[in-house]
C-alpha cells in the first residue's frame, strides 16, 4: 500500500497486485450481479437452443403420417414460449452487466481521483496532466465498455457454446465429433489473436496518453505558443502523435482481417452437415435431428464472430486499469499521519540543521532558525536560493531530508496532515482560481464561511470594490485558473481567502507583485492586523514589507547566511546589503 496525504475513512480496499485481480476486487463488490448474468445467460442460450430442438421435432411430426394439427399447435406454443423466455433474460442479464460496468467505471474513478488527491506535490509535479486526464477519462471508460459489451458478450458467448453442445450430446451423442474438432480449433485460433493483440491495445492507450498530454499542454500554453509563434510546429507535433494512434488502430485492423476463428467455423459447419447427412442416410437420425443439429451448430457462429472484438474490449479494459493502476500505486514520500497531532497551533516554528534535495540537487544546506508566535519572518536571496521550498517544508508540501521542522516543538511528520495544514494559508505570486464563482473561490478553505464573511474578507483584503463592479458581484464566474481576472484581482481573491481561513501560519510568497502600491499600501495595513496573532513568512522584494518584518532571513545558495533586523543586517551583513541594493 502506498503512503498517500489523502484517504477516504469509509474507502473500500481493492486487491491492486495487478490489473486481473484489481478489476475481480471491483467486481466482488456486486457479488449478486455476475451471478445473475451467468444465470439468465445460461437461460438465455438454452431458450434458443430448445427453439432449434422444437423447430427439429416439427419437421419430424410433419413428415410423420397421420401427424395431429394439436401436436403441431403444441410444438409452436413451446416455440413461442422459449422466444418470451429468450427475450425476458436477455432483458435482465443486459440489466445486470449495465450496472455492473457503471458502478465499476465509477468506483475506479473515485478511487484513482481519491488516490490522485492523496500524493505528493513531488509526485504531481511530474506527470503530465493531459495524461492524467487521460487515465481518469479514456482509460476509466475502457472498464466500462469492457465489461458492457465485452464481458457480456463474452459470457453470452460461452453459454452459446456449452448450452448448444449440451443439447447436441443428448440430441445424440455421435453428433459431438464436429463440435468438439470446432471447439479445439476455436479455443487455438482465438489464444493466437489474443497474443498479437494485446501489445497493440497497450500501445493504443499509452499513445492516447501521450497524444493528449501534448494537446492539453499547447491548449494551456497558447498564450506562449502564439507569442512565439509556434503555431505549426505545435501542429506538426500533434500530427505525428495523432498519426501514431491512428497506426496502431490500423495495426489492430490488420491482426483482425487474419482472423482465423471464422474460417475454422466455416469449416466445421460444412463438416458438420456432411456428418449428419451421412448418419440420416444410415438411418442413424432423423431428418428432424438433421435439421436441429444444423441449427445448434450454427448457433456456434455467433460466439465466433463476436470474439473479433470482445475480446479488443477486454484487452483495451486490462491494457487501461494497469495505467490506472501505475498511478494509484506509485509511491509517494508523504503520509497523513491521521494519528497525529491535532491541535490548535500556537505558531512557534524552528528549523534545525534542516538539509533538502530536490532530484539530487541540495536545495537548503543545514538551515536553522526559531520564528517565535506572532512574528513576521521575512525571507530574501537571489532567484534559486530557497525562499519558497523552506516555507514548503512548513507545510509538508515536502519533507526534510535530515534534521528537523517542528512546530510547537513538534517535528511536522508527527502532526496529523489535515490539522496541520488547515491551519497554514499559503498565497503564492501565481494564484490559482477555480473556474467556479467569486464567493466560492473566497471560501474554499472555509466552506461553511457566510456571505457576511466572506465579504468581510474582501473588504481586508481590497478586493470587495472590484467584485462589486461586476454585475453578478459575488456569484460571478471566473474562468479556469481565473483567466478572466487581472494578475492583480487574483492575488487580492487569494489574500481575501486566507484572511477568511484565520489560519494560525499565514506564507506571503510575493503575493502582492502583481498590485499597484496604493492598493498594496491598504493591504499591507490588513495584512499587519492580521499577523499580530499568527506567525507571518513573507517572501518579497518589496522594501516596505521587508522592513516591518521582526526578523529577516538572508539565503544564498541555500544556505542561511545571516538574520536579524533590518537595520542590523545593513549595518553587519554584505549579502543582505548586496540584495538590498538590487532591489532598491
Amino acid at each position: 500500500m502506498s503512503k498517500r496525504e489523502f484517504r477516504l475513512e469509509n474507502e473500500y480496499h481493492y486487491n491492486r497486485s495487478g490489473p486481473v485481480r484489481w478489476i475481480i476486487s471491483h467486481l466482488l463488490r456486486y457479488p449478486i450481479f455476475p451471478l445473475i448474468v451467468i444465470l439468465t445467460a445460461a437461460l438465455n442460450n438454452w431458450s434458443f437452443s430448445i427453439r432449434q430442438v422444437l423447430t427439429g421435432e416439427g419437421f419430424d411430426l410433419i413428415t410423420t403420417p397421420g401427424w395431429q394439427v394439436s401436436a403441431l399447435l403444441a410444438l409452436a406454443l413451446s416455440t413461442l414460449g422459449a422466444a418470451v423466455a429468450q427475450g425476458l433474460t436477455g432483458l435482465v442479464r443486459n440489466f445486470a452487466v449495465e450496472f455492473v460496468a457503471q458502478r465499476i467505471e465509477r468506483d475506479a474513478r473515485d478511487e484513482l481521483y481519491v488516490s490522485l488527491l492523496g500524493k505528493s506535490q513531488t509526485f504531481h509535479g511530474r506527470q503530465r496532466i493531459g495524461d492524467i486526464m487521460a487515465r481518469a477519462t479514456n482509460d476509466v471508460r475502457s472498464l466500462n465498455f469492457m465489461f458492457s459489451p465485452g464481458l457480456m458478450l463474452i459470457t453470452d458467448s460461452m453459454m452459446a457454446i456449452v448450452v448448444p453442445v449440451t443439447m447436441i450430446g443428448l440430441m445424440d451423442g455421435r453428433l459431438l465429433l464436429v463440435p468438439l474438432i470446432f471447439i479445439v480449433l476455436w479455443a487455438i485460433t482465438v489464444y493466437d489473436y489474443n497474443r498479437r493483440l494485446k501489445p497493440v491495445s497497450a500501445a493504443q492507450r499509452e499513445q492516447f496518453g501521450t497524444m493528449n498530454a501534448g494537446l492539453q499542454e499547447a491548449i494551456a500554453g497558447i498564450e506562449v505558443v502564439k507569442a512565439n509563434a509556434q503555431e505549426r510546429r505545435e501542429w506538426e507535433k500533434f500530427a505525428a502523435d495523432a498519426r501514431l494512434f491512428r497506426d496502431y488502430f490500423v495495426q489492430q485492423g490488420e491482426i483482425q482481417a487474419r482472423y482465423w476463428p471464422m474460417l475454422m467455423f466455416l469449416l466445421c459447419w460444412a463438416g458438420g452437415f456432411l456428418h449428419a447427412l451421412l448418419l440420416w442416410r444410415a438411418g442413424g437420425i432423423s431428418l428432424g435431428q438433421v435439421i436441429g443439429y444444423m441449427g445448434l451448430l450454427g448457433s456456434l457462429r455467433f460466439p465466433t464472430f463476436i470474439s473479433i472484438f470482445t475480446f479488443n474490449l477486454v484487452q483495451l479494459g486490462i491494457a487501461g486499469a494497469r495505467r490506472i493502476l501505475e498511478m494509484i500505486n506509485t509511491e509517494t514520500e508523504l503520509d497523513e499521519n491521521e494519528t497525529g497531532v491535532a491541535e490548535r497551533i500556537k505558531g512557534e516554528v524552528v528549523f534545525e540543521r534542516v538539509n533538502f534535495s530536490y532530484n539530487g540537487k541540495p536545495v537548503l544546506k543545514d538551515v536553522s532558525f526559531t520564528a517565535r508566535p506572532g512574528e513576521t519572518i521575512a525571507i530574501v536571496g537571489q532567484t534559486g536560493s530557497g525562499k519558497t521550498t523552506l516555507t514548503q517544508l512548513i507545510n509538508r508540501i515536502f519533507d526534510a531530508d535530515s534534521g528537523q521542522v517542528l512546530v510547537d516543538g513538534v517535528d511536522v511528520r508527527d502532526w496529523s496532515m489535515e490539522s496541520l495544514r488547515s491551519q497554514i494559508s499559503t498565497i503564492e505570486q501565481d494564484v490559482f482560481l477555480f473556474s467556479r464563482t467569486l464567493a466560492e473561490n473566497i471560501a474554499f478553505g472555509c466552506a461553511d464561511a457566510d456571505q457576511e464573511a466572506i465579504e468581510q474578507a474582501a473588504h481586508e483584503a481590497q478586493a470587495h470594490e472590484f467584485i462589486t463592479s461586476f454585475s453578478e458581484g459575488y456569484e460571478t464566474e471566473v474562468g479556469e485558473r481565473g483567466v478572466t481576472l487581472s494578475g492583480g484581482q487574483r492575488q487580492r481573491i487569494a489574500i481575501a481567502r486566507a484572511f477568511l481561513t484565520d489560519p494560525r501560519i499565514l506564507i506571503l510568497d510575493d503575493s502582492t507583485s502583481a498590485i499597484d502600491s496604493a492598493t498594496e499600501d491598504q493591504i499591507q495595513r490588513a495584512m499587519r492586523r492580521i499577523s499580530r496573532e499568527r506567525t507571518t513568512f513573507i517572501i518579497t522584494h518589496r522594501l516596505s514589507q521587508i522592513r516591518w518584518a521582526d526578523r529577516i532571513l538572508v539565503l544564498r545558495g541555500g544556505e542561511l547566511v545571516d538574520q536579524g533586523t533590518h537595520e542590523e543586517l545593513m549595518g553587519r551583513s554584505e549579502a543582505y546589503r548586496r540584495i538590498f541594493a538590487r532591489y532598491d
